[in-house]
């Protein structure tokens, strides 16, 4: 009886183990292949697109050679003001790190999410992104003036 038992439970093994073949079925499949990403990306995988200039007011900044220390200096204390809550420099926060914010993005794109976060949240498509990116958590309109928003973009050629 005990052999019979051990023969069972070795045949049982040997079928168990056998090769399995996968039926194919007809409809939806799933390829979870990594696809090529034909656009650079930064770390975040966020699309980097120096021709888009955003939605909203700003459609050209030139910027000078040098920075202009006055202008960045008084961008530094507004984003000490209402910035800080949510960047940083060389931090991920709640909202993305803004060291090398030039080399990602035009100074128009960076000036309209500063001016129209909302608009630029609705419309454009790296804002969308990033707002996927970081969680759906909203950049809030600040009220900057066009002036403030231009001090604190200066400010960020310093970082």
């Amino acid at each position: 009886m005990r052999k019979l038992v051990t023969l069972l439970a070795l045949g049982t093994l040997v079928v168990s183990c056998g090769e399995k073949k996968e039926e194919k079925k007809d409809g939806f499949e799933m390829n979870r292949a990594k696809k090529e990403v034909k656009a650079a990306t930064t770390a975040e995988g966020v699309p980097v697109d120096m021709d888009n200039k955003g939605v909203g007011p700003i459609s050209n900044v030139d910027f000078g050679d040098e920075i202009n220390a006055d202008l960045a200096a008084a961008g530094s204390e507004k984003f000490q003001t209402v910035c800080t809550a949510c960047h940083m420099a060389e931090q991920r926060m709640i909202g993305p790190a803004l060291k090398g914010v030039y080399e990602r993005r035009s100074p128009e794109w960076v000036m309209n999410m500063i001016l129209n976060p909302d608009g630029m949240l609705k419309e454009d498509p790296i804002a969308k992104a990033l707002l996927k990116e970081y969680n759906n958590a909203i950049m809030l309109n600040q009220n900057l003036s066009e002036d403030d928003a231009r001090a604190v973009a200066e400010y960020l050629r310093t970082l």
